[in-house]
């Protein structure tokens, strides 16, 4: 029997494009799935469309909106599957998406993570995400975004984690690291899991023939997505960086967050540029109570510091 795939998507106020996201799961070649719509208090008619024209979709309703990590867990503690699959709501997949992530988990047994090809939903010859990076600055990041897709990304290899808008987990991985850390809320909560995986002796591989198309920034983005990077850049490093990576990597990543501190003040006229900033100052603020998180997380680790060196890159 091939594994159960359990498809999770958050939604909040995505009715216009909740349509292409579930009719592209409907024609997906794995058929042993099941489709969950978390829905985060919307206010469209996001519920009524789904409830309407799918009936074979489970609906989780919530009575506040949870953000993306929120709502994702939501769907995993509903869900059936011994894969969790995370896609956006403002996301088209290939109707091979599923069986390719199943057979690249299946032909990776140390494998605990499946990243799929993103493309851009409106110029699908350019790349959204090939699988996530993490830089030793302390920047994450996705390899190949907004160039043309031209053969680069067509192998199969291993990378530091999947970009949680089209991501595959297996069960046994989450209950070993736990689920999406609903302090991010929204943004960078998938470099969170990716570490916390990672430091328990999970690896990533990135499946090029999984390809899904993405509405960029669709149904968030601006000042929120700028305020919540700011913040949770700085999240991760306070709580996932193992010590000897922080030793060796702090001019790097002190460096990193200055800059980016500096080139939000020299657009400081632009609400996002404002919002990363007080991202970052948030960031800071919150860097002693993340400190229980971090002990936690820190004790999980079965990697040596030579392998943590080997994943750090710069896309």
């Amino acid at each position: 029997m091939p594994p159960l795939v359990s498809v999770i998507i958050p939604n909040w106020n995505g009715e216009r494009h909740l349509l292409a996201c579930l009719d592209s799961l409907c024609r997906q070649t794995y058929d042993h799935r099941e489709v969950i719509v978390v829905d985060n208090a919307s206010s469209d008619g996001s519920v009524a469309l789904v409830e309407r024209g799918y009936p074979q979709v489970k609906i989780v309703r919530l009575p506040v909106n949870r953000g993306f990590a929120g709502g994702a867990n939501e769907g995993i503690r509903a869900a059936q599957g011994d894969v969790i699959a995370l896609l956006n709501n403002d996301a088209e997949a290939d109707p091979n998406w599923l069986a390719e992530l199943v057979a690249a988990l299946s032909q990776h047994p140390e494998a605990g993570m499946a990243a799929s090809k993103m493309l851009l939903y409106d110029r699908r010859d350019v790349i959204n995400s090939a699988g996530d990076f993490y830089g030793p600055d302390g920047v994450p990041g996705n390899r190949g975004v907004w160039q043309r897709d031209s053969g680069q990304y067509q192998q199969e290899e291993w990378v530091f984690g999947p970009c949680g808008g089209a991501a595959a987990y297996r069960r046994t991985l989450l209950d070993q690291t736990g689920l999406l850390d609903e302090a991010f809320f929204f943004s960078v909560e998938d470099v969170d899991l990716a570490w916390r995986a990672q430091l328990a002796g999970y690896r990533c591989i990135y499946v090029p023939r999984a390809v899904v198309y993405h509405k960029l920034s669709a149904t968030g983005g601006g000042p929120t997505a700028s305020y919540y990077c700011g913040r949770n850049f700085i999240y991760v490093l306070a709580k996932d960086v193992p010590a000897s990576l922080l030793r060796k990597h702090w001019p790097a990543m002190v460096r990193a967050q200055l800059r980016l501190a500096w080139e939000s003040f020299l657009h400081f006229r632009e609400a996002a540029a404002r919002a990363r900033l007080r991202g970052q100052m948030t960031g800071l603020l919150h860097v002693p109570r993340l400190l229980k998180a971090r002990r936690e997380v820190q004790a999980s680790k079965r990697v040596s510091d030579e392998y943590l060196e080997t994943i750090l890159s710069r896309g």
